[in-house]
């Protein structure tokens, strides 16, 4: 599973250095290529390949004309290019989306189990901040045993 927060530090070229942690469970189970994407352009997610086929396989049984699919191919689509991840373990961010996503110098890059999502440090914070863990968030968990 992909776990955690790292920070680390977007080059010039809008390449970021996937944390040692993570490199070694997607060297294991996933392989170099990704797609990456945002639903938002707020963050950049980065889907291993073989999660977004997953993804698209589940769609293919939808028809493209039902409003969800639609909105999330639309998006997905916008934001999203393939990437493969090189020997240095870097994997570039393409410039629609470092721009919209205000990618640039410090990151975090988080573990969504099975994708990693990357935010401009101080935008995360502010989320966090803005968005609070409630009473309502524990139950919704507790019902799912956790």
């Amino acid at each position: 599973m992909l776990r955690g927060n790292y920070t680390v530090r977007m080059d010039e070229k809008g390449r970021i250095k996937l944390p040692a942690a993570y490199r070694r469970y997607i060297d294991e189970h996933y392989g170099s290529e990704f797609y990456v994407t945002s639903m938002a352009g707020e963050s950049a997610r980065l889907y291993p390949m073989k999660e977004w086929i997953a993804i698209e396989e589940k769609l293919q049984s939808q028809s493209t004309e039902d409003e969800s699919v639609r909105k999330f191919l639309d998006r997905t689509n916008y934001y999203g290019q393939n990437a493969e991840m090189d020997s240095q373990g870097r994997l570039l961010v393409h410039p629609l989306l470092r721009s919209s996503a205000q990618l640039s110098g410090d990151v975090a890059v988080l573990g969504y189990l099975r994708y990693l999502e990357v935010w401009e440090l101080e935008l995360f914070r502010r989320r966090l901040n803005a968005e609070p863990y409630t009473a309502e968030d524990a139950k919704k968990l507790a019902a799912l045993g956790v």
